[in-house]
């Protein structure tokens, strides 16, 4: 892949990996742990900004960000159902000191605080969370921006090779159910429910992907 990588992002990965061997056997320390997540966050950062700015626009780039949108989707969409699910100890409340708390962990864990507040101005509520990460195009990590780009890219490698196929079809499909539902109605049906078949979904779109372009 060396060939295929402009000089930046090449520089980016081979320092991230340099770094990482300074590490040893791993953090030793919450405080250490915490430095090191950090360090992972913005290495990825620095690396996706490289790709962003340095690339052409063809389609190694095209298919590079069907990955990033890919795995952002999942990893976001698997975040809310183990907070959902998970987090919460049988002894606390919903809505309680310790439920705020983590809500609003999940959100720093993805960089949306800030844009929580921006959008929704006011405390830290489940279903608005689960708004932003879901439902709301203008937040990066929402699945409904992931569900943006991809049918973007989509797009643009099925012009570039000339004709549209079953991956196509099935971003669109996803695009539609996102733009379609509301957080009241994902809510009354159950969270869990509507994450697993968007993960079984995004699921089938790798898959798609794959047979149409990589066999």
């Amino acid at each position: 892949m060396r060939t295929a990588l402009t000089t930046e992002m090449w520089d980016t990965i081979n320092g991230a990996w340099l770094e990482l061997k300074k590490w040893g056997n791993g953090p030793r320390s919450r405080e250490e742990f915490a430095r090191f997540l950090r360090w992972v966050q913005e290495s990825s950062l620095r690396f996706d900004g490289s790709a962003y700015r340095t690339m052409l626009r063809n389609d190694a780039y095209w298919f590079s960000r069907l990955g990033v949108y890919i795995e952002r989707a999942d990893n976001t969409a698997r975040i809310l159902d183990v907070k959902y699910h998970l987090l919460l100890p049988a002894i606390e409340r919903v809505g309680g000191p310790l439920d705020y708390f983590q809500w609003a962990a999940i959100l720093r864990s993805v960089s949306a605080l800030t844009a929580y507040h921006w959008v929704y101005r006011e405390n830290v509520k489940p279903w608005l969370v689960a708004d932003l990460l879901m439902l709301r195009d203008e937040m990066p990590r929402s699945l409904a921006s992931c569900y943006e780009n991809l049918v973007q890219n989509l797009d643009r490698i099925a012009n570039a090779y000339g004709r549209q196929g079953a991956a196509q079809r099935q971003a669109r499909a996803v695009r539609a159910r996102l733009q379609n539902s509301r957080i009241e109605e994902i809510f009354q049906s159950g969270l869990h429910e509507f994450i697993d078949d968007f993960v079984a979904d995004n699921n089938r779109l790798g898959t798609a992907i794959t047979q149409q372009y990589l066999m």
